[in-house]
């Protein structure tokens, strides 16, 4: 079965079709959505058996963490260990494509930490779509790259869409798509901050970490 396509304004998010997905997401329901970055896959952070859905069609381990949006800096805080210089970088770059991996809080759920290392990755993004959905839910949303191991050449929109409307509950779709491409991931979890993937809003990022 396919799912339901909701089609939302990328800079004005019509508020019905907005609180129709987060009572959907409130119910257990995965979602393909845009992000400021790519199409994502989403659930609610507190959700065990979506967050296993989504591993299970990215094809990833239960060792990998989930990423995961807040909407705002003090957002983050509620669901990492967040030092005093940690907080200042951050507050510099947000919001915007970046990931930070940091010692996650009692608030992240351990199904979805690395379990090894009890670490979180969280954004603030950009895109007015993803914070109107995060205000509207009041918690955390997965937002996970969607992308399938047999076929990793897909990138236009209207492919990702055909590839996982059946796959997710409900379909996300915008008038217009901005998409910086795949985030900058800055390991946060030791005093040495380290760059773990270069992506997009390098340039801002090498103001700040020397990178090698």
């Amino acid at each position: 079965m396919s799912a339901l396509v909701l089609n939302i304004h990328h800079a004005t998010p019509e508020v019905t079709k907005i609180q129709k997905v987060v009572t959907a997401l409130a119910e257990g329901a995965v979602i393909l959505y845009p992000n400021d970055t790519q199409f994502t896959l989403g659930c609610a952070l507190s959700n065990k058996e979506a967050i296993s859905r989504i591993r299970a069609i990215r094809q990833i381990s239960e060792d990998h963490h989930m990423t995961f949006l807040c909407d705002s800096l003090s957002n983050i805080s509620d669901y990492a260990k967040v030092n005093n210089e940690a907080y200042k970088l951050i507050k510099r770059l947000i919001p915007g494509p970046y990931t930070f991996i940091l010692p996650a809080s009692k608030n992240v759920p351990r199904f979805a930490q690395n379990p090894k290392r009890q670490t979180a990755g969280i954004r603030v993004p950009q895109s007015t779509l993803s914070q109107a959905l995060l205000k509207s839910m009041g918690n955390p949303l997965i937002a996970v790259s969607a992308k399938l191991k047999d076929k990793p050449e897909i990138t236009d929109p209207e492919d990702i869409i055909a590839a996982f409307s059946k796959l997710v509950d409900i379909v996300v779709t915008s008038d217009e798509y901005y998409f910086t491409g795949e985030s900058t991931i800055i390991d946060m979890t030791t005093d040495v901050y380290e760059i773990a993937r270069e992506g997009a809003g390098m340039d801002k990022v090498s103001d700040f970490i020397n990178v090698e």
